[in-house]
């Protein structure tokens, strides 16, 4: 069996629960934004303390091209595997994603584990899902992401020659053959799994929208405070923590306007920039209970220096959910802690429909209601009707999902001021009076 001259370490044995310092490497093509590659550095730095890994050396590197072989040139990742070895990393983690190919060039430099941003979001997702709907598609997400890494995972064995001159399928390429099925029939099984709790959600979905009770989801980038709203404002039992991707799971709570109409709001899993899109897959689901809902409460953290570019990530997974064009409310939150008024300004430009609160400290709440309730109004109309007795199942069911202005009786009909959801419009056109 040959062996290559600078072999990758195993990776079977590879734990990166057990990691205590990781190299963040950012990279930017020269001339470029130097400062937004820093901000990315950031954040991968906090995604690795929200997982665990609470040491770490930032390095951001200009390039004039992307090196298809290693990502970064040869000569440049010598230099920073010394640097690695000199300062005692254990882990190196790329901040975009990198190929399976670029990933096996790299670890043969480096003599340690290569990882990207990609693969850590889905370990922190892996760590933090509670739910069982959370698990299987964070599993499902893994296993479409080891897939093509298949091969890496195997590049210590080689194919083995037989006496004859001939060659025979060495250890590696069959075990490659066999995780490849094993892979396969997970996925299978996976997805089916996930499907029955899909539609375990859209019967849930079904018999709220039958409840004719207005539902806000409320979204925004990780972090920006949304758990931190629903709390403040229905005193829910949720998990608040000070870190990136804190809830992954959906949260449902009633909520009394000051109008005294009753909602339904929604708690939503955070968006990050470079989202894996194995995992706006795996969470599709989950996302569109932001598209299943009448109204967004776009939750912004204004006292974030990149708040602008973490609003514009939102809506770009808003656009591939299909959700880009449902009524939305921007809600500028952490406006207490906002260092730049012009944030704030831009933010109001940009974003027409706009309310400043700080949901920690309960400012602004009154003004972010009144806002929902006026937008609720856009969806609900009012109508003077005139109902037959004869026709009493359609009065309970408009009474049940709207609000009676005025009622009365007039020998055999049912006179109603009443204010309705829109969608219920059609049902009311014959008796309108005129």
């Amino acid at each position: 069996m040959t062996t290559p001259k600078n072999p990758p370490p195993p990776m079977q044995g590879f734990n990166l629960h057990k990691i205590k310092k990781a190299l963040l490497l950012g990279v930017y093509k020269s001339g470029g934004d130097k400062i937004t590659c820093e901000d990315h550095l950031r954040e991968l730095h906090r995604l690795c303390e929200t997982f665990g890994i609470h040491d770490t050396l930032t390095i951001t590197c200009p390039i004039k091209k992307y090196d298809s072989a290693t990502y970064l040139g040869s000569g440049k990742l010598e230099e920073l595997a010394i640097l690695s070895k000199e300062q005692g990393i254990e882990l190196v983690i790329f901040d975009d994603e990198i190929s399976p190919h670029q990933q096996r060039n790299v670890e043969a430099i480096f003599q340690l584990p290569i990882i990207d941003r990609t693969e850590l979001i889905i370990e922190v997702f892996a760590q933090r899902a509670q739910t069982k709907e959370a698990k299987l598609q964070i599993e499902l997400a893994k296993v479409k992401y080891q897939f093509p890494r298949l091969r890496k995972l195997w590049t210590h064995l080689s194919r083995q020659s037989t006496g004859g001159g001939g060659f025979l399928k060495g250890e590696g390429e069959k075990q490659i053959e066999i995780d490849r099925r094993l892979l396969r029939r997970r996925i299978e099984v996976l997805q089916k799994e996930i499907e029955e709790v899909v539609n375990q959600r859209t019967t849930q979905r079904v018999a709220r929208l039958r409840s004719g009770i207005p539902t806000f989801a409320i979204i925004g980038y990780t972090n920006a405070g949304k758990s931190t709203l629903l709390k403040t404002l229905t005193s829910a039992d949720v998990l608040v923590e000070d870190k990136l991707f804190a809830t992954l799971d959906t949260t449902t709570r009633k909520f009394l306007l000051p109008n005294r109409q009753e909602i339904l709001l929604i708690d939503t899993v955070g968006f990050i920039r470079k989202i894996p899109h194995t995992l706006v897959a795996s969470f599709k689901s989950t996302l569109e209970e932001a598209v299943h809902t009448d109204i967004l409460l776009h939750l912004i953290d204004v006292s974030h220096p990149q708040a602008i570019e973490q609003a514009e990530a939102t809506l770009e997974v808003l656009k591939e959910l299909g959700a880009a064009d449902h009524p939305i409310i921007t809600v500028l939150n952490k406006i207490d802690a906002c260092q730049d008024p012009m944030i704030l300004t831009k933010l109001r430009v940009k974003f027409p429909k706009t309310v400043q609160i700080s949901a920690l400290h309960r400012t602004g709440l009154e003004e972010l209601s009144e806002v929902m309730i006026e937008e609720l109004s856009r969806l609900r109309k009012i109508f003077t009707l005139r109902i037959p007795q004869s026709q009493y199942a359609l009065v309970a069911e408009l009474m049940k999902e709207g609000r009676v202005i005025f009622s009365d009786y007039e020998e055999n009909d049912v006179l109603l001021k009443i204010e309705i959801p829109a969608r219920l419009e059609y049902k009311v056109i014959p008796f309108i009076e005129k």
